[in-house]
């Protein structure tokens, strides 16, 4: 089974393109106790540990992204690619520009080179891909992008699957949605399917893209 078949049972099954979660004293005291102790409020010593002023978290962030699109497909035209449809029309509708998509077999090679490509352009700040996350041998997106990433983000796969396991249940065992740090630039790898791109970007991507490509491309 792939992940489009779990993320939307009422489709086709078996096309490819569509494969595509006390200490029994006054809390109040306690904290008086430990900020007369270390010399500082407990607001300070967040922000010192974090390294940055809390208020000051989201000031990299990327107010309008630029999001290079790629649908993961050897059957499929971009002329049928509901799901690359649907990712455009959710960063557009969220204020965001899709300055580029693309439409690549499921080849390692092919996605790595074209991921390469995207993430060097002075016009992509994000990559978002759909297809090829699930688990039939030519699935090959999430092993391509995890071999450039110098950082990979877990939690995102993770908060994906279990937003999805509301959807499908135990069938989402079988998606592999992941996402990575690519050359300073985020790469999110969705299942093929609409139900799934749009879940993942409404859901996750739009509030947290912005934030992210401000991060991974600030100069130190």
């Amino acid at each position: 089974m792939n992940d489009h078949d779990s993320h939307d049972s009422h489709e086709e099954h078996g096309n490819h393109e569509e494969r595509d979660q006390h200490d029994g004293h006054d809390h109040h005291d306690h904290h008086g106790e430990h900020d007369q102790h270390d010399g500082h409020d407990h607001h300070e010593e967040h922000d010192q540990h974090d390294g940055h002023d809390h208020h000051d978290h989201h000031s990299h962030d990327v107010e309008t992204l630029g999001v290079g699109v790629v649908t993961v497909s050897s059957s499929r035209s971009i002329d049928e690619d509901d799901a690359g449809d649907a990712i455009v029309a959710a960063f557009e509708d969220g204020g965001h520009e899709v300055t580029v998509r693309e439409l690549v077999a499921d080849d390692f090679d092919g996605v790595q080179s074209t991921v390469n490509r995207l993430v060097d352009r002075d016009d992509v700040d994000a990559v978002v891909t759909s297809g090829g996350t699930g688990v039939t041998p030519d699935d090959v997106t999430v092993e391509a992008v995890e071999d450039l990433a110098g950082k990979t983000l877990p939690g995102f796969g993770e908060l994906f699957r279990r937003l999805s396991a509301d959807e499908i249940g135990t069938r989402v065992v079988a998606t592999r949605a992941t996402a990575g740090i690519v050359d300073s630039t985020p790469v999110c790898c969705l299942p093929g399917s609409e139900n799934a791109v749009r879940l993942g970007v409404e859901e996750i991507l739009l509030a947290e893209l912005p934030h992210l490509a401000g991060l991974a491309g600030r100069e130190n």
